[in-house]
């Protein structure tokens, strides 16, 4: 089961993953990440053979792909970490390696917690067939696959646990395990203000005896963080994968701008979600009769338009080689037009030769005259003003198809 990527969403690593099961005490291998085929060996040393090299992408198919695979000796995990590193699974490329004990398993189950968005409530699913895609296990086996509503009141405690254990039809010997891994799960979920928590496999190991039923231990584990609750989850800023993130959509998460690249050559500036979405569509219309020109990207200012932030929003996009052109659609509310338009001119200036490129400026709403009158007096050699969003798109799609 894997969670819609995208801003207001963090997937993490399996070796993130892991490291969050060890800070909620769920039972799972030992093990570390590296980048280097040397410390693969020093891992597998350290840990003691045999391991598991493991290829750390946000994809999966790994297995299949030759991104998983099993180290007798540190010599091996050597081996097996240079031809994994570098590796393309599914267009992503191999940069780190998990080096994780390997384990006996005697069998393999499926456990976890998200959000049912459709339901408006918190899920667990739970099934005795693991290690393989749950959706398969829901198209050919769906009596095997227990699908638990949780309170959110209530949530779950060992009573609970055991229950969602037990309609997942898991071995009763394993039950009490199981019942304890599975809550150790949900307070992770709650305390980390996940959208999903994922383990598949959870296995038992081999029994070694009458009274001993193995152990129950979490192999391979996702974690889905709700980026909505950055805010008081400060420690998951470590988690962002800075390589992996676009430099540009960086910079605006370092001003709190809600910003998602595109591929087009027309930047965009908007403030609130669907003002800009209609924005995206009225440009990328109007580009058809201009070479085909696209939008470059989804910005949205919030609110707040100050000249801090006009410029931050500027900052980034201006910087964005594919961007031509740039068209700011503001629709003055609480924040009036004259402010807008004030913080605009200050932007530019603030800017200074960073601002490089047309700048096609709508105003509409409250103030609109007194704002069109600020942008006018300024007479800045950039700005285009345009008298409505057709016509302004229509402006920016021209320019940037210069």
């Amino acid at each position: 089961m894997q969670a819609d990527e995208d801003s207001e969403f963090m997937d993490l690593f399996e070796y993130q993953a892991k490291e969050l099961f060890v800070k909620h005490n769920v039972p799972t291998t030992p093990g570390r990440v590296t980048d280097t085929p040397e410390g693969a060996k020093e891992i597998a040393t350290e840990v003691g053979a045999p391991v598991m090299v493991k290829a750390q992408v946000k994809v999966g198919g790994r297995g299949k792909a030759g991104g998983v695979k099993y180290a007798a000796t540190p010599d091996d995990a050597y081996e097996h970490a240079k031809n994994i590193l570098g590796l393309d699974i599914k267009g992503h490329i191999v940069k780190k390696l998990l080096v994780a004990e390997a384990s006996d398993i005697a069998e393999e189950y499926y456990i976890s917690f998200l959000l049912d968005r459709a339901n408006r409530t918190y899920l667990a699913m739970c099934s005795v067939e693991g290690g393989m895609e749950i959706e398969e296990v829901a198209a050919t086996k769906p009596e095997r696959l227990a699908k638990v509503p949780v309170n959110a009141v209530k949530g779950v405690d060992l009573a609970t646990a055991r229950s969602i254990a037990e309609q997942g039809h898991l071995p009763a010997e394993v039950l009490d395990a199981a019942a304890n891994t599975i809550q150790k799960l949900w307070e992770l979920f709650v305390a980390e203000d996940a959208t999903l928590v994922e383990v598949n496999p959870l296995v038992r190991t081999p029994s070694r005896g009458e009274d001993d039923p193995g152990q129950i231990l979490a192999l391979d584990g996702k974690v889905t963080l709700d980026a909505n609750a950055d805010f008081r989850q400060p420690g998951h800023a470590e988690f962002e994968d800075r390589d992996a993130t676009d430099p540009l959509e960086l910079k605006a998460k370092e001003h709190d701008l809600n910003y998602v690249k595109l591929d087009g050559s027309v930047g965009i500036i908007g403030n609130g979600a669907g003002l800009v979405m209609s924005t995206l569509d009225v440009v990328a219309y109007a580009g058809e009769k201009h070479g085909g020109v696209k939008p470059a990207n989804f910005l949205d200012i919030g609110g707040g338009a100050s000249a801090e932030v006009m410029a931050a929003g500027l900052d980034v996009i201006l910087n964005d080689t594919q961007v031509k052109s740039v068209f700011v659609n503001v629709f003055g509310g609480i924040t009036s037009c004259d402010a807008v338009a004030n913080g605009i001119v200050t932007a530019l200036n603030m800017l200074g030769d960073g601002a490089n490129k047309p700048l096609v400026v709508r105003l509409d709403g409250n103030n609109v005259d007194e704002g069109r009158a600020i942008l006018a007096k300024a007479n800045h050699p950039l700005v285009i003003q345009a008298e409505t969003m057709d016509a302004g798109a229509d402006k920016a799609a021209e320019l940037a198809n210069k």
